[in-house]
């Protein structure tokens, strides 16, 4: 397990969103250079193979490591058409939706991604008021 991950650093201390409210903001599509997003591959979002949370980096997803399997297989099937939507928060891009869509770009050598970006006055729309369980917290 991962637990030693500094998710203090991820910069998600403005509470959770609800992934259907962000889809319906009516947001412009833009391209940015994929760079910026690669810091979230450190990160361990997803559970592994049996379930076990905050254990799998997108980097465990591209280097194809034991306990990733369900991980590779969604984001093969991911549809690149929809854009990957994201907020600025601590001097960085975060995504709140489409890390697979990021891997796969990744994976795909593409050098820009299309993204949504989320302003921070429309952020108190997509809140959905219930609290981040993080690992550790």
């Amino acid at each position: 397990m991962k637990n030693n991950y500094d998710w203090e650093s991820v910069g998600l201390d403005f509470g959770n969103w609800d992934e259907e409210k962000i889809w319906a903001l009516n947001l412009t599509v833009v391209e940015i250079d994929i760079n910026e997003l690669l810091w979230h591959f450190d990160a361990p979002w997803w559970p592994n193979d049996t379930d076990e949370r905050w254990t799998v980096t997108p980097w465990d997803v591209l280097n194809k490591t034991v306990d990733s399997k369900k991980q590779q297989d969604i984001t093969d099937q991911v549809d690149l058409s929809y854009p990957i939507d994201i907020f600025k928060n601590k001097g960085k891009w975060l995504i709140l939706d489409g890390i697979h869509r990021l891997v796969k770009s990744y994976k795909q050598g593409l050098k820009k991604v299309k993204v949504h970006i989320i302003p921070p006055e429309r952020l108190p729309e997509i809140l959905s008021g219930l609290p981040i369980e993080l690992p550790n917290s």
